[in-house]
């Protein structure tokens, strides 16, 4: 059965050069920093960025660089896994690109988004079900969630996998801090 499922979900003999083109797509198109500085310079004049905090957020925790409990990164992170599973169910990326940061929206089309994941639409019968099972489990983070400034904003930071049968769904998550609301910044998906 797992040697079919691979071949099915895989291609065969080109499993390995197939992981490969996924991440570096999935990197390259949806989230690698690689000497790429994302424009953050579009904060608003009246965003909070000056305090950077506010102790009335709980997302935020009244100090700065404080990171959410494991369990509002967890819900965050099934909230974009679950928003990706529907994306890559529809072929349509838009719902998940407008709840996504300002940043993030300017970065990436919904052409992009779609030609990026262009693979897991074209397998969607084997894709969706595996990233629906994430809502069910408990995220598996590989370092704890942190945050980061960069530019003067906060970024959270979230990798790991859930470990769904019969691959793990392993994400690299990014969330900004936008109007007291963490706001998808980066996305990177990949099964196995």
């Amino acid at each position: 059965m797992k040697r079919l499922v691979d071949s099915i979900f895989f291609g065969g003999n080109t499993l390995l050069s197939g992981i490969i083109a996924l991440a570096v797509v999935g990197s390259i198109a949806l989230g690698c920093n690689c000497n790429k500085s994302f424009d953050l310079g579009n904060i608003s004049s009246s965003s909070n960025s000056s305090s950077g905090t506010s102790k009335d957020d709980p997302a935020d925790k009244g100090k700065s660089g404080d990171v959410p409990s494991d369990s509002v990164v967890e819900g965050l992170v099934k909230d974009s896994t679950e928003q990706f599973a529907e994306a890559i169910q529809s072929e349509e990326f838009d719902d998940l690109r407008s709840s996504a940061s300002t940043d993030f929206q300017n970065t990436y089309s919904a052409d992009e988004m779609r030609d990026a994941f262009k693979s897991y639409i074209n397998k969607k019968s084997l894709v969706v079900p595996i990233l629906r099972k994430a809502k069910d489990t408990d995220a598996d983070f590989t370092t704890p969630p942190s945050i980061r400034t960069e530019k003067g904003l906060k970024v959270l930071m979230a990798n790991g996998k859930f470990p769904t049968k019969p691959y793990a769904v392993r994400f690299d998550y990014e969330y900004v801090m936008r109007g007291g609301e963490w706001k998808l910044l980066k996305l990177v998906v990949n099964i196995p």
